[in-house]
């Protein structure tokens, strides 16, 4: 079933048009992604289609019985109420449908009713109707789902009772967004669910949103979300839509599949043209070949020339410096604690990074991560302990907040006023490189969007030209190119890195060690977020599996479950000698397979190496053939070695 389609819709604002015959379409069960960069007019169709904006042509055809939830970007949930009851609102109905189960069985104990069979008789039926109804609308597990909810989102340590006058803004977007699942709507448009999530609730959110009974329409900068969620992509560019089907990844390769095809075909076609122009030009004056130049005209005025393929690839360009090299040693703390007011939100704190280290620094909201960044960029004092740099070092600060910006200056001030001694021509190609040309130079910062605000802010650190970066939520008001150009600069960066973000794709790409902030303390992973998330679900598995041996030794204490016990032991015990077993002969298997592999690489190299073999280009092209096949082969069954060592 078709729950929202888009034909030929438009909207201009003034005389600029934003969107032009955009088509869109989403079917019952969808999962489809909106993409596109900053100022693209994403969240200007989210609105068209959830009713908060009107547009100028085409149509919009939502099916009068399909019930739609909109979620605008950053929008806070703004109530008198306390949380819990604010949540509760969404469930009035069932409230209203529990009271009046009450009336009834107030009414069927009251003799006066019970004296009446037929009353009685029809009281039971509509009761029955109505009880099987407000089960069947889960009138039996609402509390549950708002427990659940509040839960995933982080409020589950919450007084309920709390007002959300009383929240922060992060807080109340949460509480937005969960009320807003709670009513379960058959289309669910979110534009940027996941500002203000932590990794944690963004993976709950994953969870919650991969088993959806409903259709979802989505715009998100979070690749490695949109990866797992979307199964369709419309990219929405020169104000307009194209499909490709598959998740963000797949999107990525079709487009790029696309547009070379689309480019051979009117590089063909430009081809084809230019000779048939050239054949007219040389023929039409000839009296021998004129009747098949005028032919070949009109054949060319029939001829739908195709427009040069565009791509929407205006992004930023740029690469991070440095002035000197560090010593190998950058930064050392020691027992740091940090925080506010004499107030430690984490203690405990010894870090030490070398150099040409990557650092992801991870951790629930409210852990302290911007605290000791700010702490190590000596913007604040630590409470408790010390920290130092090694020589040399020269550290650059990224500051989520943008605070380092004066909203009166325009861009080029910006820029300039920090770099006095550069000439005007190499500020302006600096800002050029991060797509501030022409007029855009002269904007005022306070004018700024958060994207632009977000380029200019890299734009100072590059100058700078740091050996140390210490980077907080770098990628937040990024558009998806401009995130992948920041990740290939940092890549190339010969310096250290430190930094925070919720970008699980982002921090994939750029870290060699994750460290996990907790208010006790940190936890270092050598490796990067999947090896991370992989250790972490290790743990979990642990300390499930030592609850669950508590639990048994616990048992054995009874003499009635003891006997149960030590049968359950030995079949557990058993099992897990039997999975030893099959792992060995795997790994048995496996060697077997490379030692086999590698006496036949060294079997074919030496017939390689004899000149009949070498001169016979059939033969040798066999054997180079069959040489690659057992490398590749080797390499993954190494791989299923290490795995199974593992």
């Amino acid at each position: 079933m078709i729950l929202l389609q888009c034909v030929q819709l438009s909207k201009s604002f003034g005389a600029e048009p934003i969107l032009q015959n955009v088509k869109l379409e989403v079917q019952s069960g969808q999962r489809v992604a909106l993409v596109g960069r900053n100022g693209a007019g994403k969240s200007t169709l989210l609105k068209v289609i959830a009713g908060e904006l009107s547009y100028d042509s085409g149509d919009l055809i939502i099916p009068k019985d399909v019930n739609v939830g909109y979620l605008a970007q950053s929008s806070g949930l703004e109530s008198e109420r306390s949380i819990w009851d604010e949540m509760l609102s969404v469930f009035s109905h069932l409230q209203k449908m529990e009271r009046r189960l009450r009336e009834m069985e107030a009414e069927m104990s009251d003799p006066a009713v019970t004296g009446q069979p037929a009353r009685y008789e029809k009281l039971l039926k509509d009761y029955d109707q109505l009880q099987q109804d407000f089960k069947d609308q889960g009138g039996y597990q609402y509390e549950a789902d708002i427990r659940g909810i509040l839960s995933g989102l982080q409020f589950s340590d919450f007084d309920y009772g709390t007002p959300i006058s009383s929240l922060s803004g992060g807080q109340k977007t949460r509480l937005a967004l969960g009320k807003l699942l709670l009513t379960k709507p058959e289309l669910l448009i979110l534009d940027e669910p996941t500002n203000h999530l932590d990794i944690e609730t963004m993976t709950w959110l994953e969870n919650y949103l991969s088993g959806y009974d409903g259709a979802i329409l989505i715009v998100s900068h979070d690749r490695y979300f949109l990866d797992r969620i979307v199964d369709h992509v419309y990219e929405l560019s020169f104000q307009q839509t194209a499909k490709y089907t598959g998740n963000y990844s797949k999107y990525l390769e079709e487009k790029a599949k696309r547009l070379e095809l689309e480019m051979k075909m009117y590089e063909k076609q430009q081809e084809e043209y230019k000779r048939m122009e050239e054949f007219v030009q040389k023929n039409l004056a000839r009296a021998s070949t004129s009747k098949r130049a005028q032919s070949r005209r009109k054949q060319m005025e029939r001829m739908t020339l195709m427009d040069r393929p565009k791509d929407d690839d205006q992004s930023a360009q740029f690469r991070f410096h440095i002035e000197r090299q560090s010593g190998n040693d950058v930064l050392m703390t020691d027992n740091l604690a940090v925080g506010y007011d004499g107030e430690a939100l984490t203690s405990g704190l010894n870090l030490k990074l070398d150099r040409g280290e990557s650092v992801a620094l991870l951790g629930p909201n409210g852990v302290g991560k911007s605290t000791l960044l700010k702490t190590i960029n000596r913007a604040l004092e630590p409470l408790e302990g010390s920290l130092r740099y090694g020589s040399n070092v020269s550290a650059g600060y990224y500051d989520q907040e943008q605070t380092q910006l004066s909203s009166g200056n325009t861009v080029l001030q910006e820029l300039w006023n920090e770099y006095p001694s550069t000439p005007e021509k190499d500020i302006r190609t600096v800002l050029g490189n991060f797509l501030f040309s022409g007029e855009d130079v002269l904007k005022t910062v306070r004018d700024l969007s958060g994207g632009e605000k977000a380029r200019l802010t890299l734009a100072k650190l590059m100058m700078q030209k740091a050996n140390f970066l210490i980077l907080d939520e770098p990628t937040n008001h990024l558009d998806l190119d401009s995130k992948e150009v920041l990740e290939n600069a940092l890549i190339d960066y010969p310096g250290t890195l430190l930094f925070v973000s919720h970008d699980r794709y982002f921090v994939n790409r750029m870290a060699t060690r994750v460290v996990e902030l907790a208010p006790e303390g940190i936890t270092s992973y050598l490796g990067d977020y999947d090896y991370y998330a992989a250790k972490k679900a290790e743990q979990l598995e642990w300390a499930a599996l030592k609850a669950e041996e508590a639990s048994v030794q616990n048992a054995r204490t009874s003499s009635d479950t003891s006997e149960t016990s030590a049968k359950h032991d030995y079949e557990r015990d058993k099992e897990l000698k039997k999975q030893e077993r099959q792992r060995q002969r795997k790994i048995e298997s496996a060697e077997a397979a490379i030692e086999s592999h590698e006496e036949e690489i060294a079997g074919i190299e030496e017939q390689m190496a004899d000149p009949k073999i070498y001169q016979d280009h059939e033969k040798s092209l066999e054997l180079n053939t069959r040489l690659e096949q057992l490398r590749n082969e080797i390499e993954e069954l190494m791989e299923e070695w290490e795995s199974l060592q593992e």
